[in-house]
């Protein structure tokens, strides 16, 4: 495989500047009850040993196994607990209440985002998710990743942090191509049908994106992005209208002012240069799209930098 330009989704995910934290790795006994929302994070828990309740708003409590890893890319509220009761909020995150009962181990982490710009990424995935990763024919790969970041965290040597967040990261990317291979996006149920993760692992929309992350630069027009991906411009513009939601030229402009964006608040190039880095001839051209796009000016962003 040719590695030497990154896919779409790689594309994205440098963009975002996405990281990933692991805080807990604890045992649970007694009355217990987590709550770890609310942070404008993607909070993680995985069930290490022993069963976990989980209670989300208006849902029925959900036994969670060992193995078993949860997920809330919209930062739900969310509650795990010893019981399959609600628990008293007034021990949420508190001391457990007793020492006697079933041990539960649990790994919990974040995935956050660095980037500031909007970005539609967590809306092609449902509010939880949860993956049973003793299934090894599907989640071979996810276990041996978990088992890798079960054992940093057991062993606790040097670097401990830094390799742990590193295997979070990587965990992230399984979970988008878990959400692809089984089809449980929050659309339907037989498959991602549009948003932006299926167009990512679309045979002709996804070399598209790729096109236009790598080189947005380039003058990309309905036709040429047609071309290089073999269909005709009629149906590449009506395919990725239905996964995308946009269409390719919206798309195209809009990735190219969250490139600037990121240009503006990361380096000191001129307003010029990361014009012409993003396809624009003129500085003047690309003030005016930049503000139609962001409702901001350049300068605006890069002031914002400081503040």
């Amino acid at each position: 495989m040719d590695l030497s330009s990154s896919d779409a989704l790689s594309a994205i995910l440098n963009g975002l500047r996405l990281r990933a934290e692991v805080y807990v790795h604890a045992d649970f006994c007694g009355a217990w009850a987590l709550d770890t929302s609310g942070n404008r994070h993607v909070p993680f828990h995985l069930v290490e040993r022993g069963t976990s309740w989980l209670h989300l708003p208006e849902q029925v409590p959900q036994l969670l196994r060992a193995g078993q890893l949860v997920v809330f890319p919209h930062d739900a509220g969310h509650v795990l607990s010893s019981q399959a009761d609600a628990p008293d909020p007034a021990m949420i995150n508190q001391p457990a209440r007793d020492t006697e009962g079933e041990i539960t181990t649990l790994v919990c982490g974040f995935f956050e985002f660095g980037s500031k710009t909007a970005w539609p990424l967590l809306d092609s995935l449902p509010q939880v998710i949860v993956l049973d990763l003793n299934d090894s024919q599907r989640f071979g790969d996810s276990g041996r990743l978990i088992q890798l970041l079960i054992t940093e965290l057991q062993h606790a040597k040097p670097g401990v942090s830094a390799v742990v967040n590193q295997l979070a990261y990587v965990l992230f990317i399984h979970i988008l191509r878990s959400q692809i291979a089984l089809g449980t996006g929050p659309e339907q149920q037989g498959g991602l049908q549009s948003g932006l993760l299926a167009a990512l692992f679309d045979p002709h929309i996804g070399p598209a994106l790729s096109l236009i992350h790598n080189a947005p630069e380039k003058n990309w027009s309905v036709e040429r992005l047609a071309g290089e991906v073999g269909m005709s411009r009629a149906v590449f513009a009506e395919r990725f209208k239905t996964l995308v939601t946009q269409t390719p030229m919206r798309y195209l402009t809009e990735w190219r002012m969250r490139e600037a964006t990121e240009q503006l608040l990361q380096t000191d190039r001129s307003i010029l240069a990361i014009a012409e880095a993003c396809g624009y001839r003129s500085e003047v051209a690309f003030r005016k799209a930049f503000r139609a796009v962001t409702g901001k000016t350049p300068g605006a962003i890069r002031k914002s930098r400081n503040t």
